[in-house]
Parts: C-alpha cells; structure tokens; sequence
C-alpha cells in the first residue's frame, strides 16, 4: 500500500514520518505539507518526494497518514476519502460534530477504511487489558486520570500549538481516556457533569448505557512531578487498574498501519475506526457544552 503522510510538525516528525518509513508492508511515498520548505525537509530526510500540491500526492498513492491539526484533518480527510484513499487519522476526528461527521460520510460513500490513532488503543499491554475488562459483568464506576505537562513543563514541542491552547486538554487527552473507557463500560449515555480545574484541566461525569458511571480529571497543565495516566475499574469482580505500556508511539503507529491494512483488505471496520471517533467527538462536544454553560 502506498501511502503519503499530511503534516510537517513535530507530532509528523517524531512519530508519523519515522513509523510509515519502517513499517514493512507500506510503501512511504511522499510528503506534503502546508509550508513547502518543511515539507521538503521532512521528505528528503526519508528520500522520498516532496509534494506542492495535495491532490498529486492524493493521485499517487492509495493511503494518506495524517498529522495535522484537526480542523485541518477533518477537511483533508474528506477530500483524501472521496479520492478513494484509505485514511490513518490522528485523534481527535476533528472540533466539532458536523465536522466529523463530514469525514464519516464520506467513509461511507467511498468505502475506504478508516483507522484513527488512539495511541493506548494500539499498545499490546492496554489493548489486552481493554478485551479483557471488556468480557466481565458488573463494572459499577471508573475513574480515568490523563495527565500531562505540556503547558506546565519547559520543553513540550506540542506547547505552542494553537489548536491546543484554544481547546485545552479536553479535546487532546480526553479522546484517550475515552477510548480506553468506552469500549469497557460501553457509549456514554450522557455526559452528567463537567467542572473547570486549574489552568485546562477539566473534571467530567459520565453515565454509561450498562449502568456504570466514570470519572475522568483532563489536564495539560499538571505539574510535571504529577503528569501520567491512570485508569482504574471497579465492580463485582474487584478492581484493575490499566497496565503501563513499554511500547511508544513509534511502535503503536506501526501497529495502527497494520490495522488500516487489514480494514482495507478484508473491508471490516476497525474498532477504532472514523465512526468511533465520532462518537468521541460527540461525547466531547457535549462536555464543552456543559463547560461553557457554567463558565
């Protein structure tokens, strides 16, 4: 499968760019990006063509990877899928709901497969523990904390990044938590509560459709002695907690290439796929919502 990445920053760079060149079933082949210079950097450092224009590279591959910002990507994906692409999309799907529903439809119409990178979701450790969870009864509440020191520590190459300081931790670490929540607890029947923290961080509620309840606190602004990820479940089984990961997002993303590759060959929908990525969408937006009411 030929497949050319969208994107030039620092996310494309540290993960994108190196996981497309070493995965052994996709043929990395070309860059673009929207400042030529960068994307012509990028793509000479892997020997592979800088493109000008986004619909040649569309017309010279049969898979795009994206890394930008996710306005950007919503737009990009649509136009990647009604060109017959296959799309590796970045989390989240896009800042609003008709947005992504947009790239969901035009899925559909096309029939290209969509993977979307939920990085925990391709990290062996966390996706076993999900399958796991996932096939006992009784879970009565859990409790997910993601939190990150991008605003708050002095070297994030993610600081400076509009989209997140407009957005905040909501909408960059809150799809994590909820992919690894939902397919536990099952879709979020509604989101009952959210409450504002220090800096980004946000507080939410949501109620499940199994009957569970869970908890989520969002941050990029924690301190950096407390940043990390934790999520913990309890119910009639006793409690677990989410196992840590060895793997990084070089090796996820691979897995991620992987799973396009699969979808797109046998045509069944991944479990991360746009249409799940909607739902987070949705789920998110009805937060912001709640958010912005009681600003």
């Amino acid at each position: 499968m030929r497949i050319g990445l969208l994107g030039t920053g620092p996310w494309a760079r540290m993960a994108y760019a190196p996981a497309l060149s070493r995965h052994g079933e996709l043929d990395f082949a070309g860059v673009w990006g929207r400042r030529t210079a960068a994307a012509k950097e990028l793509a000479d450092s892997y020997g592979v063509p800088a493109y000008d224009d986004v619909d040649v590279l569309l017309a010279d591959v049969d898979a795009v990877a994206v890394a930008l910002p996710p306005a950007v990507q919503a737009d990009l994906a649509v136009r990647a899928a009604r060109a017959g692409r296959h799309l590796l999309l970045d989390k989240p799907l896009a800042l609003t709901v008709a947005d992504g529903r947009a790239v969901v439809e035009a899925v559909e119409e096309s029939g290209v497969a969509s993977v979307v990178f939920f990085t925990a979701r391709f990290q062996p450790e966390t996706e076993a523990w999900i399958t796991e969870q996932a096939a006992v009864e009784g879970w009565f509440t859990g409790r997910a904390h993601w939190l990150g020191a991008v605003f708050s520590g002095d070297d994030s190459p993610f600081a400076a990044s509009p989209w997140r300081r407009e957005k905040g931790a909501l909408w960059d670490v809150g799809p994590h938590a909820l992919s690894v929540l939902l397919p536990v607890l099952g879709d979020a029947r509604r989101v009952t509560a959210a409450a504002h923290g220090p800096g980004d961080t946000v507080h939410l509620v949501l109620e499940h459709v199994s009957g569970a309840s869970s908890t989520l606190a969002l941050s990029l602004t924690a301190p950096p002695a407390a940043a990390g990820a934790t999520v913990e479940l309890r119910g009639a089984a006793g409690v677990t907690l989410l196992p840590e990961s060895s793997d990084g997002a070089v090796a996820a993303l691979m897995r991620a290439g992987d799973a396009l590759l699969a979808a797109s060959g046998t045509g069944q929908a991944h479990a991360c796929d746009a249409a799940f990525a909607l739902r987070v969408t949705e789920i998110l937006a009805a937060a912001e919502d709640l958010l912005n009411d009681g600003a």
